[in-house]
């Protein structure tokens, strides 16, 4: 792509799996999740009924660790007839606790990128999750004093993003939204006028993958990791 941003000023940044670690820790439960109903079904099999319990209740509980802990518990039910015993349903939600109680792990290279870029531009975290949950790792995380606002959207569409833009009072042409994920943080910027860096990150989840043929790769820039932004910005 035409890797020219000198009219960019506001960089927007997703914060799941590109400032810190996220998907690891749900492909984790989710195979903890599989060691607890082995009685009922192949872990195969539970995995895959699992992804589509929380495909349906995205609507009814949004993005984060308390739906994944609720669709858990509800599969739960599900799979076993109602027989699960309460124990097992304690460990369901012991797994969800200590997925929201993990220490933040920032990737490397994002603090230094940061620091450097928030010299320079208007910083901001335009997100999806539980607002709780993303509130408390950002706070963790540190790295609060390098943005200028907040943002914990309920999905990641064009529409999403120009709502945001237009709240800030931003111009789509003067923002750079930098993500992991295709789907969420790189085509709704390009649809709606904006520059954007995709930084695929090692694991990502079905949900949000998607074919990078859907849209042309001179649309935007992908790096391997966020310390070769430096090189362009």
């Amino acid at each position: 792509m035409n890797a020219n941003y000198n009219n960019i000023n506001v960089i927007g940044f997703d914060a799941d799996d590109t400032l810190w670690v996220n998907e690891t820790y749900f492909r984790a439960a989710e195979q903890e999740f599989a060691k607890l109903l082995t009685q009922f079904e192949t872990p195969n099999k539970i995995d895959q009924e699992l992804y589509k319990m929380e495909i349906k209740n995205l609507p009814l509980y949004g993005y984060g660790v308390k739906g994944f802990i609720l669709s858990m518990v509800e599969m739960a039910l599900k799979l076993s007839n109602n027989t699960v015993s309460s124990s097992t349903i304690e460990k369901i939600l012991d797994i969800g606790k200590t997925m929201i109680n993990k220490s933040v792990e920032l990737l490397d290279g994002v603090e230094d990128a940061l620091k450097q870029l928030s010299k320079k531009y208007k910083l901001i975290v335009a997100t999806k999750g539980d607002l709780l949950d993303q509130e408390r790792k950002l706070e963790k995380s540190g790295l609060l004093k390098y943005f200028h606002h907040i943002e914990v959207l309920s999905d990641k569409k064009a529409i999403n993003y120009k709502k945001l833009l237009s709240h800030l009072d931003i111009k789509p042409e003067v923002f750079l939204m930098v993500g992991n994920s295709l789907k969420s943080d790189i085509l709704p910027l390009v649809e709606i006028g904006s520059k954007a860096i995709h930084i695929p990150f090692h694991t990502t989840w079905q949900h949000e993958t998607v074919s990078e043929n859907s849209v042309s790769t001179s649309d935007y820039l992908t790096l391997k990791t966020i310390k070769d932004i430096s090189r362009y910005l």
